[in-house]
């Protein structure tokens, strides 16, 4: 199979937002299997001084459909701080941080450790 074929094949839909020294992508692409996902990529136009000339910095996420959701609001919340000041509702302060398992038993919860 033609590497450039199927990469075309892959992405279904492409938006690249300007904002300054910065560009932003939004593709939506899909795996083998049929599920789509999201890939958010940010462009910067850079100076490197040892060569005098501009490059750019390429930086991606990928954002899967089981996370849409969490990442909308964590991303919602962000922005309603930022033009509010209030600290939003923490609906992820019960969430397992990432490779940690959730234990609703957790046998320390009381003890001093103030030795």
């Amino acid at each position: 199979m033609d590497y450039n074929n199927n990469r075309t094949r892959e992405e279904l839909y492409s938006q690249s937002i300007s904002a300054g020294k910065r560009k932003y992508f939004f593709d939506v692409k899909e795996t083998k299997a049929g599920d789509k996902f999201i890939v958010i990529a940010e462009s910067r136009k850079l100076f490197d001084n040892n060569t005098g000339s501009f490059y750019f910095e390429k930086n991606k996420m990928f954002l899967y459909k089981e996370d849409f959701e969490k990442f909308q609001k964590g991303l919602n919340n962000a922005i309603s701080f930022i033009e509010t000041g209030v600290i939003p509702q923490d609906d992820f302060a019960n969430e397992p941080a990432m490779g940690e398992t959730r234990d609703d038993n957790n046998v320390i919860d009381g003890i001093d450790f103030n030795f």
